[in-house]
Formats: structure tokens, C-alpha cells, sequence
């Protein structure tokens, strides 16, 4: 009997992946649970299993190809057919919509025209009804949200996506994003074709830059204590296994700030604005050549600086190793960048949408400052300085609240630990 291989839904929100490898191939011998492909949502890369043991008969889509969750996948005989007998594609029948999913209550695709007799499969199941109206109207069931039993689609939830859709107005076609014709290679020139993170890096930065009105704000920080404290505690920290970085002291100076300008930890929409309970900061994390990925640090509000170093110390070594989940790339409130890693002083990053903001911190140098003392008497001192550079977006604050909540930041750093 034929089983449909679907995209699982890996995450919240994750409603699309794209497919970057194939581990097995038309006629190769797959057993259950063992890894048939390899996709990528958000710049994770994830292995599908199969669902079941059998010889894969069909590959609906190819490497490179976008599939949204409950899309089919491929096609697999499972245990009926010897290796190699399926090598020719197979039609997919209306009967494949009782197939069993990958991902509990995730509803298949309709394609077929025709109902059939269901089948003794009863997870996905579509009945007879649902199967004919879906095809008489063109529905893709897995547009659709199950109400019945074990999130199975009935009949009524047909009519009514039917009937919501009916409502909707009418949207004009658009071009697809980036589909700009590329320019002419010259004699000489090579095309180095888009990795798939590069291209979801294009499309999420095109995205902010579209979203919201991008504002710069910049102060510079003396971490002169801040590095005192990493000098006497370091080796106490290492004791714990955790390696105490400046990034640590950053997150908890945001930590800081946000407590007291809550605000800046929120989301626009047009109804009002979205204040989050949770700050969950997300960090910028270089992948040298291959881009950069954004792991989100949960509930930072409850860590310590020993918390935040040892949270900061695993996101990193695993988002360098491609071991991160779909969900620790989600859900951040704000964003903590770290260019200065790579010697830059000042930046204009993009915020990380739906978030207020994102703070940049540039490379740490020594520079001679004027410091003031009790009397006002001025002298000339050498400091440790980073500039903070605070984009935010000029719908949720104006420049004086910006400015109140980078000085927190600053104060925070400056302070002692």
C-alpha cells in the first residue's frame, strides 16, 4: 500500500521548508524512521524520516524546491514492492489522502478529482464527502483546520473555508520576491549560485527593510568595570564549564533595559501594540562564509550572568554545528549583534522582524577620554570603549525613549557587577 511522505509543521509558525537534500532515491530500500531528506526552515537544517518501511517509488519534489507543511513529499510502497519494481512515478490517487502524516493532526493535500472508498488508515483520513467537495471546488486540504475527532477535517470545515474564502477579496497577482532578472555576466565573471540561507537571509532583510522605519541611535559605553569583573570571576565561571564572555555582560545590560522600558520589548500591529512578558533575546551568530543565524535565548528575565554566560556558550557552539532546532530560532523579542567580533566599530543592523529593535555592539578599543572628577576638574584617562548602536523602529518609539533605553544599556555596562 502506498504511504505519502508530508512536510511535518517543525515548529511554531513554520508553515513552509526547503528541500536541500535527498538521502535516498527512487528504488532505494527505506526502513521506518530511518532519514529519506534533508530540509531547511528559517537556516536549520532538519533530516525527515520516513513513516513507515518500503522502497521509495516516487520523489514529488526536487533539491532546491519551497514546500509548504502537508505537502507530499514523495511517495513510498510500503514493504509490498521488491527494490527497483517502482522506479517509474507514480500518479498520486485521491486515496492517498488517508496516508498517515508525519506530524500528528497535519491534513494532506487534495489533488485528485474523484472520491474513493476510504481506506483502513486512520490517521489523515478523509472521508468520501470531503474528498469530492474538496475536488469540485478546488480546496487544498491542507489549507484547511480539522475540528473532529484528532483534528480530522469534516465536512462542515470544508464549507466553511469555502465560505471564508468567498468572503476574502480578490488579491492581484504579485511577482515573486527576488525574481529580478540577474545582470549580464561579462566575459570572465562567474555566477555563484545563492546558497538556500543566503536567500532566506535576502528575503528576511528585504522584508524588515520594508516593514518598518529603520532609526539610528549610537552611544559609546566605558566597560572598564565590566571587564574587571570578567577578569576576577572567569576562572570561577570555567570551573562550572562555562566560558564567561562579554557577550554575557551584554545580554544582561539588555536584560536591564528592557525591564525598565518594557516597551522596546514589543510588536507593532495595527490594532495596537504587542508588549511581550517574555524577553527573549536573540544573538547574532557569524557562520563565517555561510551567513549568520539567530538563536533565541528564552526567558532571559530569569538568568544570571552565570545563566546568560552558560545559555550563550551552547546557542553558539551548536548553531556553529548546524545542531539547532527550529524553535531556538524563534520567538526572540529582541536582538543582540555582535559586530564588533570582526573589528567593525560602528553598524546599521536590521531589525529582526516582528521586534522594536536590535543593538549592535562594535569592537572593544582603547581610546583616550576626558574624565571629570568631583570638583570638575577635567583630565585626560585611557578607556576600554564600544559603541552600542540602537536601530529601532520609529512606529513603536520616538528618539527620546530610544535614547532612554540605550542610556540604561550604558549605565548597566558602565555600573558595577
Amino acid at each position: 500500500m502506498p504511504t505519502n511522505v508530508l512536510v511535518p509543521r517543525l515548529g511554531e509558525g513554520v508553515e513552509e521548508v526547503t528541500i536541500t537534500k535527498w538521502l535516498k532515491q527512487v528504488g532505494d530500500v527505506v526502513k521506518e524512521l530511518e532519514p529519506l531528506l534533508e530540509v531547511n526552515t528559517d537556516k536549520v537544517d532538519t533530516e525527515i524520516p520516513s513513516p513507515v518501511s518500503g522502497v521509495l517509488q516516487q520523489i514529488s519534489l526536487p533539491e532546491g524546491q519551497t514546500a509548504r507543511v502537508g505537502e507530499v513529499l514523495a511517495v513510498i510502497e510500503d514493504g509490498k514492492a521488491e527494490p527497483g519494481a517502482a522506479a517509474a512515478p507514480a500518479t498520486p490517487q485521491p486515496e492517498a489522502l488517508s496516508a498517515p502524516v508525519l506530524a500528528a493532526g497535519e491534513p494532506e493535500p487534495k489533488r485528485a478529482s474523484a472520491p474513493t472508498a476510504p481506506q483502513s488508515r486512520e490517521m489523515g483520513f478523509i472521508s468520501p464527502v470531503v474528498a469530492k467537495i474538496a475536488a469540485q471546488e478546488g480546496v487544498n486540504l491542507a489549507a484547511v483546520s480539522g475540528t473532529g475527532l484528532n483534528g480530522r477535517i469534516t465536512k462542515q470545515d470544508v464549507l466553511a473555508f469555502l465560505e471564508q474564502r468567498r468572503a476574502a477579496p480578490a488579491l492581484e497577482p504579485t511577482a515573486p520576491a527576488m525574481a529580478a532578472k540577474p545582470a549580464a555576466l561579462s566575459a570572465g565573471d562567474t555566477l555563484l549560485p545563492h546558497s538556500v540561507m543566503r536567500r532566506s537571509i535576502a528575503k528576511h532583510m528585504l522584508e524588515s527593510k520594508r516593514t518598518s522605519p529603520h532609526v539610528l541611535t549610537v552611544m559609546e559605553a566605558d566597560l572598564s568595570h565590566a571587564l574587571a569583573h570578567r577578569a576576577a570571576n572567569k576562572e570561577i565561571f570555567a570551573r562550572d564549564g562555562v566560558n564567561l564572555t562579554l557577550t554575557a555582560y551584554f545580554m544582561l545590560a539588555l536584560v536591564a533595559a528592557l525591564k525598565a522600558y518594557p516597551q522596546v520589548n514589543s510588536s507593532w500591529s495595527e490594532e495596537g501594540l504587542i508588549l511581550h512578558k517574555s524577553l527573549n533575546l536573540g544573538m547574532a551568530t557569524s557562520l563565517g562564509e555561510d551567513g549568520l543565524i539567530v538563536p533565541v535565548i528564552k526567558n532571559a528575565e530569569n538568568l544570571s550572568l552565570l545563566g546568560l554566560a552558560r545559555a550563550v556558550n551552547d546557542l553558539a557552539a551548536r548553531a556553529r554545528a548546524r545542531k539547532l532546532t527550529p524553535d531556538e530560532v524563534k520567538g526572540g523579542t529582541f536582538t543582540l549583534t555582535n559586530h564588533g567580533i570582526s573589528g567593525s566599530l560602528l553598524a546599521f543592523p536590521v531589525i529582526n522582524q516582528p521586534q522594536c529593535g536590535i543593538l549592535g555592539v562594535g569592537a572593544l578599543q582603547k581610546r583616550v577620554m576626558v574624565q571629570t572628577d568631583d570638583l570638575g576638574r577635567d583630565s585626560l584617562a585611557i578607556r576600554p570603549m564600544v559603541y552600542l548602536s540602537f536601530v529601532f523602529d520609529h512606529r513603536i518609539l520616538d528618539g527620546a525613549s530610544a535614547d532612554w533605553f540605550l542610556m540604561k544599556v550604558k549605565q548597566t555596562l558602565e555600573g558595577s557587577f
